[in-house]
């Protein structure tokens, strides 16, 4: 007698969420490198008469992205408070909450062509953001395991993220604030400098996790632009050859760091590339260098190719809902 038929029941259906439950952090790590490419492309538009409307347009984009994706983040939040303290817990998580935060510095740097008030309360207010950000990750580190306070390069952008401000605050004439920050930030990004590079020589780095030390460049990239625009030319050199160093180190090592392939990660490339960019091309003006102006021109056609398919490719994964997983975001 024939055997009767076996016809399995279907698997069970993922049970719904609600609209940006698991809105994932992650996303605005390709975002702030994208914003920073855009400013590099605003003053490429003076230095190496690039054309102007290349800029505006990314940076106007971008201002309505990253809005959007504030404005989801701030969603999840409402329905649950309790997942900003989950995000910080895992690294995809902890550096997109920074870029999230540091992208408000370089939007108060993108609306002051426009409004000097409104760039001026987006840099205080961003500013408090930052502060309250960073004393909730030292608490975190204080009050955890002893295991979670092991030094990543997201350090730099959580604690040494103020070398940010005199992009937006030197424009603004707040030299002091600029100042302040510049100087501060540049001894927290020497103390993480040289405890990643301690840790470097006694333990290996997971293949998913190299991304993550192209964010050594950006404090050098970004103290270098913020000296150039303090008056310290002496001082930008020597970060910009710092930075030349730096660079040359990641791109000697892109295979090394590229082995694992593509991941969510991989926004930790943009904004070093967007950073580095913008200070070659301030070196060009102020030294008058014809090589500077061509590696300027050469990085900004780099960051560029580079920094768009990371940040296309990114927010595909988002709004495929892969994103979330990937980097464990937490659920609200």
């Amino acid at each position: 007698m024939a055997k009767a038929p076996y016809f399995p029941p279907p698997p069970p259906l993922p049970p719904k969420t609600r609209m940006f439950q698991r809105m994932p952090p992650a996303v605005f790590t390709p975002i702030m490198g994208a914003f920073g490419l855009g400013l590099a492309w605003r003053r490429a538009a003076d230095i190496l008469a690039a054309p102007a409307a290349i800029g505006e347009i990314m940076l106007g984009a971008l201002t309505l992205l990253y809005l959007f994706s504030l404005a989801a983040y701030a969603m999840k939040f409402m329905q649950r408070t309790g997942i900003f303290s989950e995000d910080l817990r895992v690294l995809p998580g902890r550096a997109g909450l920074a870029a999230m935060v540091l992208t408000g510095y370089l939007l108060a740097a993108t609306i002051e062509p426009f409004s000097l008030v409104l760039a001026g309360a987006m840099l205080l207010l961003t500013f408090a953001a930052h502060v309250m950000l960073a004393g909730r990750v030292i608490y975190k580190l204080i009050t955890g395991p002893v295991e979670t306070r092991i030094v990543t390069p997201v350090w730099h952008l959580i604690f040494a993220g103020f070398v940010l401000i005199p992009l937006a605050a030197v424009p603004l004439g707040w030299t002091g604030f600029a100042t302040i920050a510049f100087w501060g930030g540049f001894f927290v990004a020497a103390i993480v400098w040289g405890a990643s590079a301690a840790q470097f020589l006694r333990t290996r780095i997971p293949g998913p996790l190299r991304p993550l030390l192209a964010i050594h460049l950006v404090p050098a990239s970004v103290l270098g632009t913020g000296a150039y625009l303090l008056g310290e030319t002496q001082m930008a050199l020597v970060f910009s050859v710092m930075s030349i160093i730096i660079l040359s180190g990641l791109i000697g090592c892109a295979r090394w760091l590229l082995k694992a392939g593509f991941s969510p990660l991989w926004g930790a490339f943009t904004f070093p590339l967007a950073a580095f960019s913008s200070l070659m091309q301030l070196g060009a003006v102020v030294t008058s260098s014809d090589i500077l102006r061509i590696v300027a021109g050469a990085s900004l056609v780099a960051a560029t190719l580079i920094i768009l398919p990371i940040i296309y490719k990114i927010i595909q994964m988002w709004t495929q809902g892969v994103l979330a997983a990937k980097t464990n975001a937490a659920t609200a």
